[in-house]
């Protein structure tokens, strides 16, 4: 379940590298209007992300119940609701573009592109939506290769059209910003196929007919009962990274830039605990829903020492190429050093994040998404803030480093305190 996502998440993260190379070839302004997309984009993924892993939670209980009427009526509601609330929110998108990105900031010159740029992309995030929530659908019949494919095959169509259709080849007028969100859209297009013949010819798992309102309605809230903190649980960390920004920013330009580069690579790094997280959310889920609570407790306790022997790899990778590996993305000495420092203190701690993310994930995959919700809102608000405050007063940037290794094992810990009331003791 793990091996093919790692492909699929760095095919992900493959466009939006993509799509700012690209782009940064148009002119500085339109790298600053692709800036403040990020945030909105992002927003609006967490939402379609949070309602997957719903969507995901309910279908795998099912299957693991062996109730197959209730696993087609989940995944046919689920994908009615994600058009629903993403059409919504694409709507109200659309007719705000310009007030809002005005109150990020943004001038007159990067309003033309960002209008330019988001008015092809709101609408297709309808068509980004549908298949990642088919996608969970998909993993949680423990199929993980068909999304993973489906996920690599958006990536090529999407980088493959980039250039042409920002750039002009031949007939096809160079569309700049523009171009990017038209080769988006084509990319999910393909994806949407792709999803809609898994679902519907090979594993039948979709309803054509609609079910009373009220059966459809009692789905929904079903969904939205592990969405909902899911998708916040997904806003957290980048939110939490903002604030740590603003933290460093007192020591400077160099010290931001490097607390950036640093934490780029390590969400590079971090893919592999993502995949599993991903991974063993349909094996808690089926397995929850079938009353097999010790097959639980053997995937979790897997996947705590998956993490810590990733962490460990990670942590003697940077300890030994640190510099090396951050001279890829800026060789400023500043940078560099303020870099190295934290990939030498935060790695480490990586194996409490890994533990806190799996047992997040295999509380979604329970029902008992606030739960999850609850660790990171901890380790981030009550932790990872704090501490970074008082050790950049106390040490500088490398205190904020230290501050975040010592959030992750806290976490950590409370996270095993979580795992040991749910699983050992009588639930």
């Amino acid at each position: 379940m793990t091996l093919p996502m790692i492909v699929g998440i760095l095919a992900v993260l493959s466009i939006s590298v993509a799509d700012t190379y690209f782009i940064g070839q148009l002119g500085v302004e339109e790298l600053a209007a692709l800036s403040f997309t990020f945030p909105i984009v992002f927003s609006l993924a967490s939402v379609a992300v949070g309602l997957g892993v719903g969507a995901s939670s309910v279908v795998s209980r099912a299957i693991g119940a062996q109730n197959e009427r209730e696993v087609r009526r989940l995944a046919t509601d689920s994908l009615i609701l994600a058009v629903l609330i993403v059409g919504a929110l694409a709507t109200l998108g659309l007719l705000t573009t310009e007030p809002l990105f005005g109150l990020l900031g943004a001038r007159p010159e990067q309003m033309v592109h960002i209008v330019a740029y988001m008015r092809i992309w709101y609408p297709g995030m309808v068509l980004l939506a549908v298949p990642m929530v088919a996608n969970n659908i998909l993993r949680a019949t423990g199929d993980a290769l068909s999304p993973s494919a489906i996920m690599v095959m958006a990536a090529v169509i999407n980088i493959a059209v980039d250039p042409v259709l920002i750039f002009g080849l031949g007939p096809i007028p160079a569309l700049g910003m523009e171009g990017a969100a038209w080769a988006a859209l084509l990319a999910r297009i393909g994806s949407i196929a792709g999803v809609f013949y898994l679902l519907l010819v090979r594993d039948r798992v979709l309803e054509l007919t609609l079910p009373p309102l009220d059966d459809m309605r009692k789905s929904w809230v079903r969904v939205m009962a592990v969405g909902i903190p899911a998708a916040l649980g997904h806003l957290v960390t980048p939110l939490g990274t903002g604030i740590l920004t603003a933290i460093v920013a007192r020591f400077g330009a160099e010290a931001v830039a490097g607390f950036g580069v640093a934490t780029r690579i390590e969400s590079l790094a971090l893919v592999p605990i993502f995949a599993l997280s991903t991974g063993i959310g349909p094996i808690v889920g089926q397995n929850w829903g079938a009353g097999r609570l010790e097959r639980v407790r053997v995937a979790l306790g897997q996947s705590y020492i998956a993490s810590m022997l990733w962490s460990a790899s990670l942590a003697g990778t940077f300890w030994l190429f640190g510099p090396e590996i951050v001279r890829l993305f800026n060789s400023e000495p500043g940078i560099v050093e303020f870099a190295v420092d934290y990939l030498n203190i935060v790695p480490i701690s990586l194996t409490g994040l890994g533990i806190l993310i799996c047992l997040a994930t295999a509380f979604n995959a329970m029902g008992r998404a606030t739960r999850g919700l609850v660790l990171y809102l901890v380790r981030v608000f009550l932790l990872a803030i704090p501490l970074a405050w008082l050790g950049a007063n106390l040490a500088g940037p490398t205190g904020v480093a230290f501050a975040l290794a010592t959030a992750n094992f806290v976490a950590a810990l409370l996270a095993l305190l979580q795992h040991r009331h749910t699983f050992v003791r009588p639930i």
